[in-house]
Parts: structure tokens; C-alpha cells; sequence
């Protein structure tokens, strides 16, 4: 294996190839250095990954674009696996012999393929012409062909013609596959990460929810503020307060301990004043407790100007 001539060979087809572009190049480069690593055997094993990162492709759609030109124009034969996990098959075909001067045979069986392609288009043009004259009111007449000498020559162009198309045809079903599969990978991929995610999300809820310390019942708060020499009256008054506003602190945060906002409501009864209400309610009038609660310690004048 000659793979200066190859490369020569490359750069002569594709000087004359104008439907490749720069992407088509920079693939066939990093397929010809997957084959140069693998010695120069046929075929070899490819993978998409590799020659995408080699030859700066980002779209996978970009990549199957150019790779299915390249086997259409026989740079390459690709045969892809469907696998993610399997690498594809390539065979590099050969070109050298673009480098090579045509011999006398290649030139005579040009010239009469050009000749028939010719006769082909005439016969064509031919009948295209009898078709717009049977419209026409016009005097002129077409020159007659002998087209039972011609239909070999249009039977041959026709079952190249459909072999093409049917090369065509299994081409695109080839790649079509191929992209379908790695468009169902990735969704796959997609569909596992949202599923991750979501239980990651669901398993942080439910730590939260069981650090979370519970709130009491009306009982509980009862009972410790009996322990705390509160009457059960305030017990009541924290416990509805705290419940309507959802248990939240200052009505923004969650409340972490109950019991610290209950000590916390004790210090603010004794500060501003609230003594605990010892009245007791009988069927005819309210009887309290605490009498002469409205009597002060200090002795004031109220003679003197204030």
C-alpha cells in the first residue's frame, strides 16, 4: 500500500468532485489516520465518537451526511453495526489508479460511452420534439431516427439508470437507520437522566421532611406549660396562633423547635404584662381571682399640677 499515491490519488477525484466541501475532507482525513494506525488493512473498525472528534464534526446528522456522500461517490464502503457500543465496519476504497495515465482501452471504452450517452440524448430530444409537434400546426418535420438500432443502447442506460436508484435507495435506508438509532439512544439517555433527577429530587424531599422536627399537638403544648407553671389558657393561645399561621416564625421561616417559641412566649407574657387569667366563669357572672389588681404600690398627689 502506496499512501502518498492514495492521497494523490484522493486529491485528483476530489479536484473534480464539487459537491464535497471542506467537512467531506476533514472526514476522509480522519478515516485515512484511523487506517494508517490500523496499518492499512481492510476493512477496519470505525467508531462515530472518534472520527467526529478527530475531524472537529459536532452534528451527528453533519456526520452521517458526509459519510453517506463519501460511500455514494466510492471514496469509502461503510457498513454500519446499529450498535452504540459495537463500532461499524469501513472498507477505504482504492486510488491509486487516478495517479496512473489512462491506457488506450480506458480511452476508446470512454469515447464510446460518451458516443452512447450522446445517441441517448438524441433519441430524448427526439422524442420530446414529436410530443410538442403534435400540438403544432407548423410545416416542419423532424428528421427520422431509427430507433430500433437505439433500443439496446436506451435498455442498457435504463437498468443502469434503476440500479443506481435502487443503490440510492438502499444508501439512504442504510443511514436513515442509523440516525433513527442513535436518535433513540439518545432519548434513552435523556430519559434516564430526567428519571435520575427526579428520584435525587424526591429522596432530597423526604430528608427534609424527616429532619423536620413535628409539631406538637394541643396536649403537648398543654403539658409544658403546666411544667412551666403556665396556665393551660396560654397553652391554648400558642398553640392557635402558631397553627394558623402554618407553625412559621416571624410568618416567613419554618419553625425548627416548638418548644424554644414556647419559652419564647412565656418571656413575652411576663414582659408586657399578661398575667395568667385566674377567673372563673359561673352560670350568672365572672368571678376573679386576683382582687385589688387595679390598686398601685406608690402614693401620688393629685393635687399637685402634673
Amino acid at each position: 500500500m502506496n499512501y502518498i499515491k492514495h492521497l494523490t490519488g484522493f486529491f485528483e477525484k476530489v479536484s473534480v468532485d464539487y459537491d464535497l466541501n471542506p467537512t467531506h475532507i476533514s472526514l476522509y482525513m480522519a478515516i485515512f489516520q484511523l487506517w494508517n494506525q490500523n496499518r492499512f488493512q481492510n476493512p477496519i473498525s470505525i467508531s462515530r465518537d472518534e472520527l467526529m472528534r478527530i475531524s472537529k464534526i459536532a452534528s451527528t446528522a453533519t456526520y452521517h451526511k458526509c459519510m453517506k456522500d463519501l460511500t455514494d461517490r466510492e471514496y469509502v464502503i461503510y457498513k454500519p453495526s446499529f450498535n452504540p457500543f459495537k463500532g461499524s465496519i469501513l472498507e477505504v476504497c482504492n486510488l491509486d489508479f487516478y495517479t496512473k495515465p489512462v491506457p488506450k482501452k480506458e480511452l476508446k471504452k470512454r469515447a464510446t460511452k460518451s458516443k452512447n450517452d450522446q445517441v441517448i440524448e438524441q433519441v430524448n430530444e427526439q422524442v420530446t420534439k414529436q410530443a410538442l409537434n403534435k400540438h403544432q400546426t407548423s410545416s416542419k418535420h423532424v428528421p427520422y431516427i431509427n430507433n430500433i438500432n437505439n433500443t439496446n443502447i436506451i435498455n442498457i442506460a435504463k437498468q443502469e439508470n434503476l440500479k443506481n436508484e435502487k443503490k440510492l435507495i438502499f444508501t439512504n435506508s442504510i443511514f436513515d437507520e442509523v440516525q433513527e438509532s442513535d436518535l433513540k439512544v439518545e432519548k434513552e439517555k435523556e430519559k434516564k437522566l430526567r428519571e435520575k433527577k427526579k428520584k435525587i429530587e424526591e429522596a432530597a424531599l423526604s430528608s427534609r421532611a424527616q429532619s423536620r422536627p413535628p409539631k406538637p399537638t394541643l396536649e403537648e403544648a398543654q403539658i409544658y406549660f403546666l411544667e412551666k407553671k403556665f396556665p393551660e389558657v396560654e397553652a391554648q393561645r400558642f398553640f392557635n396562633y402558631f397553627e394558623s399561621n402554618g407553625w412559621l416564625v416571624g410568618g416567613r421561616t419554618k419553625m425548627k423547635d416548638w418548644k424554644a417559641a414556647a419559652r419564647n412566649w412565656m418571656l413575652n407574657t411576663k414582659k408586657f404584662g399578661n398575667k395568667p387569667n385566674n377567673s372563673v366563669r359561673t352560670e350568672t357572672k365572672t368571678i376573679n381571682l386576683n382582687p385589688n389588681h387595679l390598686h398601685v404600690t406608690n402614693q401620688k398627689n393629685y393635687g399637685e399640677a402634673l
